[in-house]
């Protein structure tokens, strides 16, 4: 008897430890955003920019697994805001997601905010920025998620760890860019440079000694976590004469894969280990457009970065190779040797039962032009406006009320349900002839989101097509990860393409590039209750209404169902 009790007090000890030990790892980690408008020199001129505590990019949060962060976003620039924590699983904390007017008003200027949620269930490299109009061009900054202590990497410890934000910058008011594209219907204006670190490299006009440089001892290893934050553009990225080995993509680890060149769509993110192994020199990084929309003019410049090795000679950089603004087989190589690591420390399968199988196809259109309107103009194709649209249905944000508030409130009139599960009409999709067929590529605009049961698995096949040009889309989902079972070029063929699934290990992401003239799927399982947007990351087809949100219900108990509006939430 006294034996037993002995185990069971012995026991008791040890799990008291074990729960204190887990409570003990876990931190509050708190930060302050003053965002206001500041004036930085640029490309030989000065230009106001809104900015984080005065700094292009914005302040790298650092957290622990487990951890819970709390910013507090004071809005002193002239324009609403939100913060968006793209790639955050954000469970049961949709409140704090950002997007406006789909989980929040924005934040009026002279007003503030605090955001705050745990994040759980990821490592690896994520990124925050603002999300209201174009102003996460220079509101944007890293959000890096380490082990918990105690625990570590499913790789070697790096020597050092660096975060490489890849942005883009324009010779003019970002916003003003934007409104002027929207007042008239028609694309708006190309960036003038891509940057490194918020530095636009020597290949610029007055940019000499605003080049990114990176010191690195030879023979050390150093973790570069990529983050593409530009707006508008996929990037291939390259580093002179070196390897680079992707142990992870969107804060999901992947099975170790060597490569000479990293391509990421805006908001991806590529954690890459770096080995300093080459001769003691100068080395250029740089970064250059993949453009696959074939006629349509875009930024063709390049950013490049510096990488010195400690104690080397003086010497003329050496120059990477890059591959051509249009290599899609490059592109295509690259996304699709990516798969999962099934010994990583959040690895789940992907589940093999489907409950909502969904066809979607994404791409440009129009919408008529409106000439009742004071001063309305009409600058797209046609005479119409430039519009964009999932199963041609054109998102519209509502600008009452938020859709999350509507979905906890039971408030009609915000949002309707009836986003369809196939496009209304089926036809040759990447044919290029139907490239500027009036019959399908006008569309309406809509509030349209896919209700979801809680805890369903939902496949998607993302179909792009040729209306008005063949491009890339970068497609990114809030609120979850999900697995990419497959992507190829042409139309969707069932019979064919589904032997093509990896249920494997197939890579999780958060944002995905269905391939230019192609499709992918991918699945998810919705095990997060709220309102999750999912939307093209080209921020010109955001606003365009390449988008649409699910709304996921309820589970079965109160820990699983969202709980209430924090009390200072920003009202409408």
């Amino acid at each position: 008897m006294g034996h037993q009790v002995f185990l069971l007090f012995a026991c008791t000890i040890i799990a008291l430890l074990v729960s204190c030990s887990l409570l003990v790892s876990a931190e509050v980690v708190e930060h302050s955003f003053r965002v206001q408008n500041r004036t930085i020199t640029r490309l030989c001129r000065r230009q106001v920019i809104t900015a984080v505590n005065g700094s292009l990019p914005g302040p790298t949060i650092r957290v622990n697994e487990g951890d819970t962060l709390v910013v507090h976003v004071y809005n002193h620039s002239p324009y609403n805001l939100t913060i968006h924590w793209h790639g955050v699983f954000q469970l049961l904390s949709g409140w704090a997601d950002g997007p406006e007017f789909a989980t929040q008003c924005p934040i009026r200027p002279g007003h503030s905010y605090t955001y705050k949620f745990k994040v759980t269930g990821q490592e690896g490299t994520l990124w925050w920025h603002a999300h209201v109009s174009w102003l996460r061009a220079t509101v944007h900054g890293a959000l890096i998620i380490r082990p918990k202590k105690g625990h570590f990497y499913p790789f070697p410890k790096p020597y050092r760890e660096v975060p490489i934000l890849l942005g883009e910058w324009w010779n003019a008011n970002v916003v003003d860019v934007e409104n002027e594209a929207l007042a008239s219907g028609a694309a708006p204006n190309n960036s003038d440079a891509y940057t490194i670190n918020g530095w636009p490299g020597d290949l610029y006009r007055c940019s000499a000694n605003q080049t990114y440089k990176l010191k690195v001892k030879h023979g050390k290893t150093y973790l570069l976590r990529i983050i593409n934050a530009a707006l508008n553009n996929q990037l291939f990225f390259k580093i002179a004469n070196h390897k680079m080995k992707v142990v992870a993509v969107d804060a999901a680890y992947t099975d170790p894969y060597i490569t000479d060149v990293v391509v990421t769509g805006p908001g991806q993110t590529t954690d890459v280990l770096l080995t300093a192994d080459q001769v003691p020199a100068s080395y250029y990084m740089a970064a250059n457009p993949y453009a696959s929309a074939a006629g349509v003019p875009f930024d063709n410049t390049t950013t490049r970065g510096i990488i010195v090795y400690e104690d080397a000679l003086p010497s003329t950089p050496i120059t990477p190779i890059l591959p051509a603004f249009n290599d899609t087989p490059t592109a295509h190589k690259f996304f699709t040797n990516l798969t999962g690591l099934v010994t990583g420390p959040f690895w789940i399968p992907p589940p093999r039962k489907v409950d909502v199988r969904m066809f979607i196809t994404i791409g440009l259109g129009l919408t008529a032009c409106d000439r009742s309107g004071k001063n309305a103009t009409c600058a797209g194709p046609n005479g119409q406006r430039f519009a964009a649209s999932m199963n041609n249905a054109s998102f519209q944000f509502p600008n009452k009320l938020s859709m999350l508030e509507a979905f906890f409130h039971n408030v009609d009139g915000i949002y309707t349900t009836d986003f369809p599960d196939k496009p209304p009409l089926k036809f040759d999709y990447t044919n290029p002839n139907n490239s500027m067929n009036s019959a399908i590529i006008m569309t309406k605009k809509s509030t349209k989101v896919k209700k979801l049961k809680f805890n369903s698995t939902v496949e998607i096949m993302f179909q792009n097509t040729a209306f008005i040009g063949i491009e890339n889309h970068p497609i990114h989902l809030h609120g979850f990860n999900f697995y990419v079972l497959a992507q190829g070029f042409g139309n969707y063929n069932p019979a064919v393409d589904r032997k093509k699934f990896n249920l494997v290990n197939p890579q999780e992401r958060n944002t995905i590039g269905v391939p230019v003239g192609g499709w992918a799927v991918i699945r998810f399982r919705a095990n997060n209750p709220g309102v999750w947007l999912m939307h093209c990351h080209l921020d010109v087809h955001l606003p365009w209404g390449l988008a649409t949100a699910f709304v996921v219900e309820n589970g079965p108990t109160p820990s699983t169902s969202l709980p209430p509006p924090p009390p200072d939430l920003p009202k409408c």
